[in-house]
């Protein structure tokens, strides 16, 4: 077995990928953890054209070699995703961590994949045979399990523009430092002419996945603050109800407690 595989371009690396059932790899702060003796690498740490960062006229385009490091330096990224890829590890991880390492591990504690999910953030997968645009909720099947095709890489993130001012974030973790997430939230709301254009409310480290249940979102999403007053006491029961959360390294009544919390508080800090 060939240990890896470095390709100069793109292409290359896709041709590679056709034939090849190689691991993508371009920080590996995930899999130097994991240290596998059996499996043969596709180093894309090279290739420049996956380390852009591009402002487009309704997204911000994130290359999945991006570091985190790079992405808080950058004027594109939004406060709301640098506020959760600061607190990822140390600085040394940040330095090499990777937007696509962190979606491709496939880990409902990823931090930046909570920002991509309260964004309706896409993915540009491409293959040999062309390329494809995914939500990134619909990328996500479960712990470890993503839409992805065995010949596909992940090649770009497309992250919206708009809509993300008004946000929330928490973190709860066992330290205020270095720490792996308990439970994350992240929310965000658009209100005009004090009615509710959109709300988003996303739960990450609390289950198989990051939870956003978009069908609740529309209990609040088109009324007027006061009416979504009226109507909070049933929208947090209906959430109540609906999480069924997994054990971590605390227990699922503990994670719910949090997550039912900070739904409140997001929605008493926007007024509702």
């Amino acid at each position: 077995m060939v240990n890896g595989y470095r390709p100069t371009s793109l292409q290359e690396a896709l041709e590679i990928k056709n034939r090849v059932d190689a691991v993508p790899y371009a920080g590996g702060t995930d899999l130097m953890v994991e240290n596998r003796k059996d499996v043969s690498y596709l180093f894309l740490n090279g290739l420049e054209e996956l380390k852009q960062i591009r402002e487009e006229a309704d997204h911000i385009s994130i290359g999945p070699c991006v570091t985190f490091t790079q992405a808080l330096e950058s004027d594109f990224i939004h406060p709301l995703m640098k506020e959760a890829v600061s607190r990822i590890a140390a600085p040394a991880i940040r330095n090499t961590g990777t937007f696509g390492g962190n979606i491709g591990n496939g880990s409902a504690k990823a931090d930046s994949v909570l920002i991509l999910y309260v964004c309706d953030a896409k993915l540009r997968l491409a293959s040999t045979e062309g390329e494809r645009i995914v939500d990134i909720d619909n990328f996500y099947k479960g712990r470890k399990k993503l839409g992805l095709k065995p010949e596909e890489l992940i090649v770009e993130i497309l992250v919206p523009k708009k809509g993300l001012d008004n946000y929330y974030y928490k973190k709860v973790g066992g330290r205020n430092a270095l720490a792996i997430s308990r439970v994350a939230f992240a929310g965000l709301i658009s209100i005009k002419d004090g009615r509710i254009e959109s709300l988003a409310a996303v739960f990450g480290a609390v289950s198989d996945t990051v939870l956003r249940f978009k069908d609740l979102e529309a209990m609040i999403t088109g009324k007027t603050i006061e009416e979504a007053r009226a109507v909070k006491e049933k929208f947090l029961a209906a959430y109540e109800e609906r999480m069924i959360l997994t054990r971590g390294r605390v227990s699922a009544e503990y994670r719910k407690t949090v997550c039912m919390n900070l739904l409140k508080d997001f929605l008493e800090e926007k007024g509702i």
